[in-house]
């Protein structure tokens, strides 16, 4: 006697319960992979937005000019909204008669305030990617010895039991288990590197405005941004 053991007929013949199982483990997956490959390209254009901001920055040229540009283009990304901030805040003050102290204070405040926004926009999605990395596997188990548990049931009314007659069972429960797992390692190895990156342009932003703080504290004469022609 021959025994069909591919997944298709082991999904067919299990239970209720763990086929239930296995749909929310695969919706799981299916919205980790679409998190996953969105989350990559924001990553990707964030860390690409960063550096090319930065060589400009870095360039030497006039900060107004700089700030003009990139009110004009409406550049995005965390290190040009962060500076678009910081540099109209302190430049407000500054042309209503503030303290140096003062403006660079409120800028500062400004700055932390949207560096905080746009990394929340950063890390959307990623709860979501840790809550099945770490829920699936025991999702996926709970369908393993519900499926167990069933297998062994349907021994009651045998006569004699063999492996042969309970090892279709458990195979059909252990597929939960195998699903639980595919949902849970890509979002559990995603979920880390993402974390990673996002904490490295926090490092850099956070070192950007303290060393744009310096900047604005010693050239206080040469902020005040060009009206647009």
């Amino acid at each position: 006697m021959t025994t069909d053991f591919s997944v298709y007929q082991m999904i067919a013949g299990a239970s209720i319960v763990v086929q239930i199982v296995l749909a929310v483990l695969l919706v799981a997956s299916i919205m980790s992979w679409a998190a996953i490959f969105k989350k990559t390209g924001i990553l990707r254009r964030a860390e690409a937005a960063a550096s090319k901001f930065e060589s400009e920055f870095w360039s030497g040229g006039d900060l107004s000019e700089l700030y003009r540009k990139m009110e004009v283009h409406k550049e995005s990304g965390i290190f040009a909204s962060v500076f678009r901030v910081g540099f109209r805040e302190f430049a407000r003050l500054v042309r209503a008669g503030g303290s140096g102290a003062t403006a660079l204070g409120s800028a500062r405040r400004a700055m932390a305030a949207t560096r905080a926004r746009e990394l929340d926009q950063l890390e959307s999605n990623m709860n979501f990617l840790a809550t099945v990395g770490s829920t699936a596997p025991y999702i996926g188990l709970f369908g393993t010895v519900w499926g167990i548990m069933a297998a062994f049931q349907g021994l009651g009314h045998a006569e004699q039991a063999t492996l042969a007659m309970v090892a279709p069972g458990i195979s059909e429960a252990l597929i939960a288990t195998a699903m639980g797992l595919f949902a849970a390692i890509p979002a559990t190895i995603a979920y880390n590197r993402f974390a990673h990156q996002v904490d490295r342009l926090d490092g850099r932003i956070e070192t950007f405005t303290d060393e744009f703080t310096n900047i604005l504290e010693h050239h206080q004469s040469t902020v005040t941004p060009k009206k647009n022609a």
